[in-house]
């Protein structure tokens, strides 16, 4: 069968251009796919994959592996009708890269009301956890919390943000539900999805660095040379979320998802979308003013965005 098509129009907004999608002769039916599995389609999930891949693949910039990583695990955990465990990815990457991104974009194609949904949970350390002497306190609310929460509605995506900065230790309290028990605490689990984020990336960027000094194609870098680099990071970082962690050592994160460092050509592509956004026609002298006040590293030779792509609206903002 030949390979789906697809086609892209502008729809509205979401950390940028969101976008409807039509497929031709596609090899999979996202109809059926939503909707006869029986409790599948409970709460208001509502999985758009063809819009979600569609989606990455014109506005996430640089990020190969990412995309297909993503997308593939997605693919095989909703195709299934009896998963006998939730989906669990961990995002790594420098800043700007496109993790909160993508977060964000799974949220809204998968669950009818995006981010505003009642079963999508967003948590970070400085609002929710901020004060190291509560941790037990923490512990108990986020147990109740997830466990109360998918007692409710079993197809619940939970996104936990700057793991980097979660006191070690606390995310213990969710090891149980991600597991491959078919029940804990009464509570049916295994059709949920966990994120979990990480900023900082420091051995991903070597790795990139000197994939490119070697000259190599940055699309030869595979997950087999970085996921051994990130998670010796992670088990050594003691500041991290997952540091000595029954999480990492039973292997309940299904993929480690790597962000790569965004190169100038990449931060141009982020620009020529953002001005798309904003209804605006490319302009050469906005695109290299962006470029221009933009820093990069390492110092000789200035090949990665130092904030990736994350204040490129701001600065466009400034030379408008």
């Amino acid at each position: 069968m030949a390979a789906a098509t697809l086609s892209c129009q502008p729809w509205g907004s979401l950390l940028g251009l969101i976008w409807l999608v039509s497929a031709a002769d596609a090899s999979w039916d996202l109809t059926s796919l939503r909707c006869n599995f029986g409790s599948f389609c409970e709460c208001d999930f509502r999985p758009d994959l063809q819009g979600l891949e569609c989606d990455l693949a014109q506005h996430l910039a640089g990020q190969h592996l990412a995309r297909s990583l993503v997308v593939k695990a997605l693919k095989a955990f909703l195709q299934d009708p009896a998963p006998t465990k939730p989906l669990v990815l961990s995002l790594h990457g420098w800043t700007g890269t496109g993790k909160s991104y993508v977060s964000s974009l799974l949220a809204h194609y998968l669950f009818r009301d995006g981010l505003r949904s009642p079963h999508v949970h967003h948590f970070s350390p400085l609002i929710h956890f901020p004060h190291p002497s509560h941790m037990e306190r923490y512990k108990k609310d986020l147990k109740s919390w997830v466990q109360g929460n998918l007692t409710a509605c079993s197809r619940s995506l939970f996104l936990f943000d700057e793991m980097d900065k979660l006191a070690p230790g606390l995310i213990e309290v969710l090891r149980p539900f991600l597991g491959s028990s078919w029940v804990v605490y009464g509570t049916n689990y295994r059709k949920a999805i966990f994120i979990f984020i990480s900023t900082g990336g420091e051995q991903i960027n070597q790795v990139v660095l000197e994939a490119w000094r070697s000259r190599r194609e940055r699309e030869e870098i595979g997950l087999q040379e970085l996921e051994p680099v990130i998670s010796q990071a992670v088990l050594d970082n003691p500041h991290h979320g997952f540091w000595r962690s029954g999480i990492m050592e039973e292997h309940l994160l299904d993929v480690l998802v790597p962000f790569l460092p965004l190169q100038r050509h990449h931060v141009r592509h982020c620009v020529l979308n953002e001005l798309a956004q904003l209804g605006l026609e490319p302009r050469d002298e906005v695109v290299q003013a962006v470029l221009d006040s933009t820093t990069f590293f390492p110092e000789d030779e200035q090949l990665f965005s130092s904030n990736g792509c994350k204040t490129v609206a701001s600065r466009i903002a400034f030379f408008l």
